[in-house]
């Protein structure tokens, strides 16, 4: 059987119980394939995917899944999500009023090239890396594809299905000048295979790194911090905490109570935009069915909107966003798309410190408080002249620096993290650094 037909079996037999009811079948398909010495070292092809049904009896939501698509299996996980919902206490859930979604393509032709020629593409990609005199191990060059498929149906109308992935190559060499070793990594991401340049990655990941080697210990003080792309998605993953619903819900968020306060500069205006053509995790519908739409979160500093599912929203007493996901086999959760922190003018890098890398953020940051203390990589920057330093530690309260930006850059790239953001880099007046 089908997902379709497995998800329509649900629905009918759902309805003639009464049952309300919402059917999600997901898969998901991934290609995993790594080079080492010219050769491949690893490669990689799995998929999973399975059938799950969200069912509320008298208010009380029921989970409950399944792999296998027989009428014996769908029949009893439509009894086990019945059961479930027994089992709760939390009462008040309805399901999302739905419609005819359509079914929707937004990968295309994007993955469909042979395997020899994502293999060929590594090893381009570790030759590339090996060309460098500087580089005294490649400890990995890779290239990842995923493809997602989902359909959902339910009792209350809504019917659709769509198909998204991205492909990207990675790669960490350890580069070696003189005493001085650093090692580091960088992706690049695409919907389309072909549109991958293994030798752009190379040189990307190669100047990356490379512009660390020699690098001196920083100074303690307080200096002008410019955070690089990657760092500004990285800390922006951390501020996702605050601006979930379910957060919220659980009393949880720094944010609460400030829908229409001002929550960082007028500079930063944050989105999430599941309708982007080119987004790595553009999708026409959530996890309920709830279309997919622009979410203003942040507008000129000023907080617009949590992202909620229907759940949320109702818990809180404000608009489901359609930000629900979920797979197959686990219950409801929240979840963004593509993330976009919009672009500014530019940025006058002159004196203070571009801050490259930041390590440990998971061990060094409280996403309650917002309080964060990690170690980092950058670069000096002196009159105009930059050079690397290293083992320094930055210190900083993520909310107190989002008011504090004064500068965002002009330029934006992918970088995946909870969901995909796309960020530019944004300067912040006299950052803590504690250096050796």
């Amino acid at each position: 059987m089908t997902f379709e037909a497995a998800k329509d079996f649900l629905i009918r037999r759902a309805g003639e119980r009464s049952i309300a009811a919402e059917v999600l079948a997901t898969s998901e398909r991934r290609l995993s394939l790594s080079v080492k010495g010219g050769s491949v070292d690893e490669l990689t092809a799995a998929s999973r995917g399975g059938v799950g049904i969200r069912v509320v009896v008298e208010g009380k939501v029921g989970y409950a899944s399944t792999e296998a698509l027989d009428t014996e299996s769908l029949e009893w996980v439509l009894d086990e999500a019945v059961e479930n919902a027994a089992l709760q206490h939390a009462e008040g859930a309805v399901l999302v009023a739905g419609r005819a979604l359509g079914r929707h393509d937004l990968l295309g032709e994007g993955l469909s090239a042979e395997v020899a020629d994502k293999v060929a593409g590594v090893l381009d990609l570790e030759s590339g890396l090996r060309a460098d005199a500087r580089v005294d191990v490649v400890y990995q060059a890779s290239y990842r594809e995923s493809e997602a498929q989902a359909v959902i149906g339910s009792t209350a109308g809504a019917d659709g299905g769509y198909r998204n992935g991205y492909a990207s190559y990675s790669a960490t060499p350890i580069m070696k000048l003189g005493d001085s070793v650093k090692q580091g990594s960088d992706v690049d991401i695409s919907k389309e295979f072909h549109a991958l340049d293994p030798n752009q990655t190379a040189h990307k990941v190669l100047e990356r790194v490379g512009r660390h080697l020699g690098a001196t210990p920083l100074g303690t003080g307080r200096y002008r911090g410019y955070l690089e792309s990657e760092v500004t998605a990285t800390l922006l993953a951390l501020l996702l905490y605050s601006l979930s619903g379910k957060t919220l819900a659980e009393g949880k968020s720094r944010l609460a109570g400030k829908l229409g306060a001002r929550v960082a500069s007028d500079l930063i205006t944050l989105v999430d935009d599941p309708t982007l053509v080119d987004g790595p995790a553009s999708r026409p519908f959530d996890a309920e069915g709830t279309p997919a739409a622009r979410t203003e979160i942040i507008s000129g500093g000023v907080l617009q909107s949590f992202l909620h599912n229907s759940d949320t929203a109702r818990r809180t007493g404000h608009t489901n966003t359609g930000h629900a996901s979920r797979s197959y086999a686990s219950t409801l959760g929240v979840s963004p798309s593509n993330l976009v922190l919009a672009t500014g003018t530019g940025i006058d890098v002159s004196d203070g410190v571009i801050v490259t890398d930041l390590m440990g953020v998971h061990a060094g940051a409280n996403p309650i408080s917002g309080d964060v203390s990690v170690q980092g990589l950058g670069l000096r920057v002196t009159g105009g002249e930059t050079h690397p330093v290293d083992n320094f530690a930055l210190s900083f309260n993520l909310f107190s620096l989002l008011e504090r930006i004064d500068a965002v850059g002009e330029e934006s790239t992918w970088t995946p993290t909870v969901g995909m953001f796309r960020a530019p880099m944004v300067a912040v007046d006299a950052l803590s650094f504690s250096g050796a």
